[in-house]
């Protein structure tokens, strides 16, 4: 054990709340046309789990959200697949504010564990009707560009719910760039 912490390799001088950020982090700014793909895969996937009535597919779908959340799109295999494959194939960039889309994804991760619970403890129509609501969400992201996450964020922020340095672009237009 010794002989690992004397290697420099080993030895970490970044303290350990730095790494834990670096970890979990979410880019700021984000490309609206990844997230507008990601949610289009997300549609795509909740769909197939609809109208084939597997409910495994709730788990995956939450899993994927989970992992956006937590470490932005750098381990979710839909990000991976909008952020590295589609998105730069299709040439479009409009950077907007990370947190908001952040909050996004938290709201969509909520609603595809709910629905995956509620599957799995045998209450499929409460699971399917969940699922409707995030096929609703994700295609008015993908295919009109309104993220209701995104809405819902602009409203607490402008309530006091969430501090105002949390998204210094949402609060200064400004700074946003298009």
């Amino acid at each position: 054990m010794t002989q690992l912490r004397e290697r420099p390799d080993f030895i970490s001088l970044e303290p350990r709340s730095s790494r834990a950020r670096r970890i979990f982090a979410f880019p700021n700014p984000v490309n609206e046309y990844a997230a507008r793909v990601t949610a289009g895969i997300v549609v795509v996937l909740a769909l197939a789990t609809l109208l084939t009535g597997q409910g495994w597919g709730l788990v995956l779908i939450a899993g994927g959200f989970i992992l956006r959340v937590l470490f932005g799109p750098r381990i979710s295999p839909a990000a991976l697949l909008s952020t590295k494959v589609i998105t730069p194939r299709l040439g479009k960039v409009n950077l907007v504010a990370g947190p908001p889309k952040r909050f996004a994804q938290g709201i969509g991760a909520v609603l595809s564990t709910a629905a995956a619970v509620l599957y799995l403890t045998g209450v499929p129509v409460a699971a399917w009707a969940l699922t409707a609501v995030l096929i609703i969400a994700a295609s008015l992201e993908a295919f009109v560009g309104l993220c209701i996450g995104c809405v819902v964020f602009g409203r607490l922020q402008r309530a006091g719910v969430i501090p105002e340095d949390v998204c210094e672009a949402c609060n200064n237009i400004s700074l946003r760039r298009r």
